[in-house]
């Protein structure tokens, strides 16, 4: 039986208000984030941490209060401090010194340090006191950049809303947002996901990509091509063409990123598609929608063609598919009826 991805909620209003903030220095005191923190909110300080443990990667999704914070060498010593931390800063401002650099973060930057270093940092609300970010533990080996490469990018701002970046923090808001949606077994390998998108951000930033070992850039490269897919099912346009040009690559090129899949391209649209159809097709919420508007919705626009691909990839056709589906809800409704018959009002 599947399990979910293993998850822990550090929550301080479980305790009374005078306890909060001691609580939540204990909590950071468990992490290679370990500081010395400030906050005027000390007296009732309301904060919430979700842990996600992705096997090679330690993801947090942090809320709470406005706080400035330092990491000297002492406390250094005193943690374990072989990691590098990205942030993703989802509300508020926040700011970071490292090594004589400085990055200003606004929602949606990216800032990156390293744990074995002197840090400070300052994360404040806008309008609002309360401030949001997602954190990265990578250990020093998960990363196959060298760290004499990676020490001019320490708390630079790097942003999450362009390109990879943007795959990036979309991938570390679904995963925080939703983990109940992914399984343990998953753990492994969307850690190495979000390592292969890292690792590409990070080397974006440097001077030269060649830091980056291409099969990293390759698999990151291929995650922003399934992304780019999925969002454009519904355009009839979508080809391989118009993927490679979106991507500024050749079409030739495109074709070699799927081999290694044992897919193509062409099959990979179309399977998307199909999936798409048939998620449509089971939702009783979408009972009444014909099923040609079902199959135009995600990018087929001849009804035959469609069948046929429906019937070839799951043995029946659609409209069998979809009557299977709805029986279960007529015999519900049937017996809810004949209690509902039964009632004395």
């Amino acid at each position: 039986m599947d399990t979910e991805l293993t998850r822990q909620v550090f929550d301080t209003e479980q305790v009374p208000a005078a306890d909060r903030f001691g609580l939540w220095l204990d909590m950071l005191a468990g992490t290679p984030g370990l500081m010395r923190v400030r906050t005027e909110h000390a007296d009732n300080f309301v904060a919430r941490s979700e842990f996600l443990d992705l096997g090679p990667m330690q993801l947090v999704r942090h809320r709470y209060p406005s706080l400035d914070g330092v990491r000297s060498r002492k406390l250094i010593q005193r943690s374990d401090a072989d990691y590098y931390v990205l942030a993703l800063t989802l509300a508020g401002t926040g700011i970071a010194d490292q090594d004589g650099q400085r990055g200003i973060c606004r929602p949606g930057d990216f800032t990156f340090y390293d744990c074995a270093r002197p840090q400070e940092l300052s994360h404040h609300g806008d309008d609002d006191p309360t401030v949001r970010s997602i954190v990265a533990f990578i250990p020093y080996d998960a990363l196959p950049l060298p760290p004499r490469r990676l020490a001019p990018l320490f708390a630079s701002r790097m942003s999450g809303t362009e390109g990879v970046g943007a795959l990036l923090s979309n991938y570390l808001i679904q995963l925080t947002s939703h983990p109940e949606q992914y399984h343990a077994a998953d753990a492994e390998r969307l850690g190495g996901v979000g390592l292969d998108l890292i690792s590409t951000l990070l080397g974006r930033h440097l001077v030269s990509e060649d830091a980056v070992p291409t099969e990293v850039r390759r698999r990151a490269l291929l995650a922003q091509v399934r992304s780019h897919v999925r969002q454009h099912l519904g355009d009839v346009a979508l080809s391989p063409q118009s993927i490679a040009d979106a991507h500024h690559v050749s079409v030739r090129s495109l074709h070699r990123l799927f081999e290694a899949e044992e897919t193509t391209v062409a099959a990979y649209i179309r399977d998307e598609r199909l999936e798409r159809c048939r998620r449509d097709l089971a939702d009783p919420a979408l009972g009444d929608r014909p099923i040609q508007l079902v199959a135009a919705r995600w990018g087929f626009r001849d009804k035959a063609h469609f069948s046929r691909a429906f019937r070839a990839a799951y043995a029946e056709t659609p409209q069998a598919y979809r009557a299977r589906h709805r029986q279960p809800a007529r015999i519900v409704n049937t017996a809810a009826s004949a209690i509902n018959s039964e009632r004395t009002y």
